[in-house]
């Protein structure tokens, strides 16, 4: 069931108004709603996703089509013993700043899961290490997010940073980064320069860098935008990487980036309470894989952008 507004209050109506394809990367989500709801389109929200096309209907409603990619509007996977599962939820928010909404209506996808999903690059790019059954990988991307041919960077553009884990023959597990941090030397020392970038247990504290959505849980996308620090010098990124059910989300293993002055949980929203230790002090743990990416060069101009592709691949230096 699904919400309508009557002077004020919310009345349910049939799941009938509400039809879902799910194609093989997208959903296509077509929701029919009546006169008070047409009058807020832009509140009709699939995830964070608002329609991607709304229209008017003779009898004074709407009609508001979702089409997205399953990567898109934090769609969250799933997996099952035989299945790969994709949920969502449609929802209208009340008032444009609100997260509250008045009402939740869940959208899933259901895919037949292949015996093994591997990380979509080549284990070759990353150096890897063995941690009991698992491996764990980290590299740079560009833009379209292929192998980055290049460690150099222009000062304000985007840096991609990959991490991954192959599980082999382990059960399906979440993959987070639970700490970041950019310093000038591959080994952390009395004398090295540090910048935060991720804390508190997965708190990104650089507000100009994001998560992006995950389209499988061995993997996680940072996206780094390229500072000041240690400008023209080499730049090394120390991180430390956990992997944990994901279906036990808690304060100690999550991915959260902080949105329009708020904290917002990447691979849940429904569940944003889990950041709210980020302003003070989240509970820690103590196992956990550390990886070093660099040497990373960030400039001020594009006069040098000539990297070296094997020098900027996952390490480790303990």
């Amino acid at each position: 069931m699904i919400g309508e507004l009557y002077d004020g209050t919310v009345q349910l109506h049939s799941a009938a108004d509400i039809n879902v394809k799910c194609r093989k990367d997208s959903v296509i989500v077509t929701w029919k709603v009546g006169q008070a709801l047409a009058s807020y389109p832009s509140r009709l929200l699939l995830g964070n996703c608002a329609p991607s096309k709304f229209s008017r209907t003779s009898d004074g409603g709407g009609k508001a089509v979702f089409h997205y990619r399953l990567s898109e509007c934090r769609f969250r996977q799933m997996r099952t013993k035989k299945l790969l599962v994709f949920k969502n939820m449609l929802a209208f928010r009340p008032l444009m700043g609100q997260y509250t909404t008045t009402t939740n209506y869940p959208i899933e996808c259901a895919f037949e899961r292949p015996e093994w999903v591997r990380p979509y690059l080549e284990p070759a790019f990353g150096a890897l290490q063995d941690y009991g059954r698992l491996v764990f990988s980290m590299g740079l991307l560009n833009g379209k997010c292929g192998p980055a041919l290049s460690n150099v960077f222009t000062l304000g553009s985007f840096i991609y940073v990959w991490a991954a884990v192959e599980q082999q023959m382990h059960q399906p597990l979440m993959l987070y980064m639970e700490e970041c941090v950019a310093t000038n030397t591959a080994v952390i020392g009395p004398d090295s320069q540090i910048f935060p970038v991720i804390a508190n247990q997965g708190c990104l504290v650089d507000k100009s860098s994001r998560f992006l959505p995950r389209s499988d849980s061995s993997f996680l996308l940072l996206q780094l935008q390229a500072f000041k620090f240690a400008m023209g010098s080499e730049v090394y990124l120390h991180c430390k990487l956990v992997v944990w059910d994901p279906d036990d989300l808690n304060e100690e293993k999550k991915a959260c980036l902080n949105s329009i002055g708020r904290w917002e949980l990447l691979d849940d929203p429904f569940q944003n309470d889990l950041c709210h230790c980020c302003d003070s002090g989240c509970r820690t743990r103590k196992q956990s894989f550390q990886r070093v990416l660099g040497p990373l060069v960030i400039n001020s101009s594009t006069s040098n952008n000539d990297g070296n592709k094997s020098a900027f691949l996952g390490k480790d230096y303990s």
